[in-house]
């Protein structure tokens, strides 16, 4: 099947990546000053085996979990996929049929939406990662999903071709 559309998207805000990078190096001092230097760690210290669990799982791969998440738009005829790694094991297929409209839109993620991921306010749900741009998807029977985008004004190009386009 022929993409019109595909869009891979990380996170990428440096003020996220201060605070993961931060959490994640705490862990890793307490786990030197303990383990290794034989301090004590905190007014109640794990135990050694605790701590460097904890520091595998926070140290490690709290960071790598953010590192591999990503957010995958694809456009194929008649279709729009979105896939949200790791919480979607199969992609969120919408069928492009199904739209009563659509539109580019720049929007405020913490505002509108409370944030950045997959997002669900009263007004509709929101799968973005980073920025500020996307298309908005009107349905005749659900309430609006917006996708973010980087490259919103091709996404809404796409669809529009795709829309038209048999599945």
């Amino acid at each position: 099947m022929e993409v019109l559309f595909r869009e891979r998207q990380r996170f990428r805000q440096v003020w996220l990546w201060v605070v993961i990078l931060g959490v994640a190096g705490m862990f890793w001092a307490g786990f030197i000053y303990q383990v290794i230097l034989g301090g004590e760690f905190g007014n109640r210290p794990a135990s050694d085996i605790q701590l460097a669990i904890l520091a595998g799982l926070i140290g490690v791969g709290l960071p790598f979990f953010f590192y591999r998440m990503s957010l995958t738009t694809e456009v194929v005829p008649g279709e729009l996929r979105i896939h949200f790694w790791p919480f979607h094991l199969k992609p969120v297929t919408i069928k492009l049929h199904e739209l009563r409209d659509y539109k580019k839109v720049t929007y405020n993620p913490i505002m509108e939406y409370g944030g950045w991921g997959i997002r669900w306010t009263f007004n509709g749900k929101a799968y973005n990662v980073y920025g500020n741009k996307g298309v908005k998807l009107y349905f005749y029977n659900k309430k609006p999903l917006l996708i973010g985008s980087q490259q919103a004004d091709e996404l809404f190009d796409a669809i529009t071709i795709a829309k038209h386009q048999k599945a």
